[in-house]
């Protein structure tokens, strides 16, 4: 092992022959652009039509803007290194940086998402006093607090990391700064950093998870009781995105982030990671459009006021 400070990272990423590696470049490149394009649409649609400015709506677009960082933070260097393959390298301070942003947006999704089952259980639980409890105010504190939550609650972690000291190897077997990752490289004792982030992994997760469900379960009883079939389809049509976007979202976090360390397998972690990272940002903008009537006659107009005013 060499003693020296290590100044800076390589990353990995993706071993494949030159060829393999265009075609992947050329595909991840297309869904970050999408990405980008979708989930900017979706904000436009949300600012521009004054029928989507509503807490549901405004909720929606917050987690649009994460998706845009929550993917800026990490496929832009993934691109370069796979069309730069000669140059897969990062400082230390830029990739403990990568790590602090990634985790900022990942936590900031978890509260997202409680703050739009909360919108949803109000909706159908207590629809006469939704404008009310639920208002476009109290949407905007929600979305304020819970990036202050997240701040808080990732200062602890973001502090322990950057007092983490490097002195070789240095080679990280992913495309981005992974926490384990790191972990596994740093030359000092990570047992009270480690123990650190499993427990804010399990609280915030566990319980984002727990509120969410806890919220879905007040919702499925109220639903219940609703006599007619319709009714109870259409209210559990407003919550059918949602719930898609929650199960993928968990279904990926909680298989890399709350797996015993022993059992980790970081080839593994690489393939969900593409898929959480890359795929599903793309993926949840076309959700909420497929599943929204509100969403979709919204699009249909901007694209009628386009037309008529530039063709």
């Amino acid at each position: 092992m060499n003693n020296s400070e290590v100044t800076e990272f390589i990353l990995l990423g993706f071993s494949l022959a030159e060829e393999n590696r265009a075609c992947l470049f050329s595909f991840f490149l297309l869904l970050y652009i999408s990405t980008i394009v979708a989930n900017v649409f979706i904000i436009v649609l949300v600012y521009k039509d004054h029928h989507l400015y509503k807490p549901m709506y405004i909720l929606i677009s917050s987690f649009s803007f994460l998706e845009i960082c929550y993917t800026a933070v990490t496929v832009p260097k993934m691109l370069s290194d796979l069309s730069h393959p000669n140059r897969c390298t990062i400082s230390v301070v830029g990739c403990i940086t990568q790590y602090n942003f990634f985790s900022l947006c990942a936590a900031m999704e978890h509260f997202i998402l409680v703050a739009m089952a909360f919108d949803r259980y109000v909706a159908i639980c207590y629809p006469l006093q939704y404008g009310s409890i639920m208002n476009n105010k109290t949407c905007i504190q929600l979305v304020i607090v819970s990036w202050i939550i997240s701040c808080c609650s990732l200062s602890i972690p973001a502090f322990s990391v950057s007092k983490l000291y490097f002195c070789g190897p240095n080679v990280i077997d992913h495309f981005f700064c992974e926490f384990n990752h790191m972990l596994k490289l740093s030359c000092t004792d990570t047992f009270i950093v480690q123990t650190i982030f499993s427990f804010l992994s399990w609280l915030i997760i566990g319980g984002c998870l727990i509120c969410i469900g806890i919220s879905y379960g007040f919702i499925i009883f109220t639903v219940l009781k609703i006599p007619s079939r319709s009714g109870k389809w259409k209210a559990f049509s407003t919550c059918a995105s949602h719930l898609t976007v929650v199960g993928i979202f968990y279904g990926t976090v909680i298989f890399i982030y709350l797996r015993p360390t022993e059992r980790l397998n970081f080839h593994e972690n690489k393939v969900v990671s593409v898929f959480y990272i890359i795929v599903t940002p793309v993926l949840n903008p076309i959700i909420y459009s497929f599943k929204n009537q509100l969403l979709r006659d919204a699009a249909s107009n901007l694209f009628c006021r386009i037309r008529t005013q530039y063709f």
